[in-house]
């Protein structure tokens, strides 16, 4: 698929942008105050609506229902930087991270209270991001893996590293020895893949130093490698995987959403560009 530039029309800075299922259609969220929605083919692009109504920047898309508060989570001290809902499998699963270094998880009850999990200090000096693994076991699909679902969670945060955690008999607990340390600023954003049950696992993360970079790790116990997708010379704010997990998303301070997907041999290319 050849590069394609597909202009947005958004007047400021692009904070972050969606796919949907298909592939067909782009949401981009700006500090215009709007979220765009694009049509995109492998030949064109289309603008099919602005959605309005923000009195502030737009920093990630949501529903644009009406809603009415229904619970309250109070437990940090600090921002919090990341909500994340968990896979379905595991249930109404809420985490959370904060500038007071903790990542909090809620699990909601069937008499409608909530329990609530904490990781303390898993970034001591400030969680970014928060991103859920597949619930599906790697490796089931082949057979080498488990079928009960997995509870697992990755992490950035101001140290410059991105961290994963795993819940064992009700704690969580680091799996991954020593952290992973490729980026030299702040991680702005984690993403992990959709894996299908194969026995890779792909995590993406993008930094204030300009770089996204791809972990990944063949077999569970393995070590974590990674590999730096590209260096945008700008810090970089989202990143977003397609539902089958084959194409990301990059959102980054020059305005601009790019879109990568793995060639066979291993090396990521870019295959579109969507800038205002």
């Amino acid at each position: 698929m050849p590069a394609q530039k597909v202009e947005t029309g958004h007047q400021d800075m692009v904070h972050d942008v969606a796919m949907d299922y298909y592939g067909k259609r782009l949401a981009t969220a700006s500090s215009d105050h709007t979220i765009k929605i694009i049509g995109v083919s492998n030949t064109a692009s289309q603008h099919l609506a602005t959605l309005t109504g923000h009195q502030g920047p737009v920093w990630q898309e949501g529903n644009q229902n009406e809603w009415t508060q229904a619970h309250i989570f109070d437990d940090h001290k600090s921002s919090v930087n990341s909500v994340v809902w968990a896979p379905h499998e595991l249930g109404l699963c809420l985490a959370c991270g904060s500038s007071d270094g903790n990542i909090s998880v809620f699990t909601a009850r069937a008499d409608g209270g909530w329990d609530t999990s904490r990781i303390d200090q898993a970034h001591p000096v400030g969680v970014t991001s928060v991103s859920w693994a597949p619930s599906v076991a790697p490796g089931a699909l082949v057979g080498a893996g488990l079928l009960d679902p997995v509870q697992k969670l990755c992490s950035g945060g101001c140290d410059n590293t991105v961290k994963v955690w795993k819940l064992n008999n009700g704690l969580w607990k680091m799996d991954c020895f020593p952290a992973l340390q490729m980026h030299t600023d702040w991680i702005r954003d984690v993403a992990w893949a959709p894996n299908l049950g194969l026995p890779k696992s792909t995590i993406a993360s993008a930094s204030q130093d300009g770089r996204v970079i791809i972990w990944t790790v063949a077999k569970e116990g393995d070590q974590w490698e990674g590999k730096t997708l590209n260096d945008f010379k700008t810090p970089v704010w989202r990143v977003s995987w397609s539902l089958t997990g084959n194409i990301l998303a990059v959102a980054d301070g020059n305005n601009n959403v790019t879109l990568w997907k793995e060639a066979v041999d291993g090396e990521w290319q870019q295959v579109t560009t969507v800038e205002p």
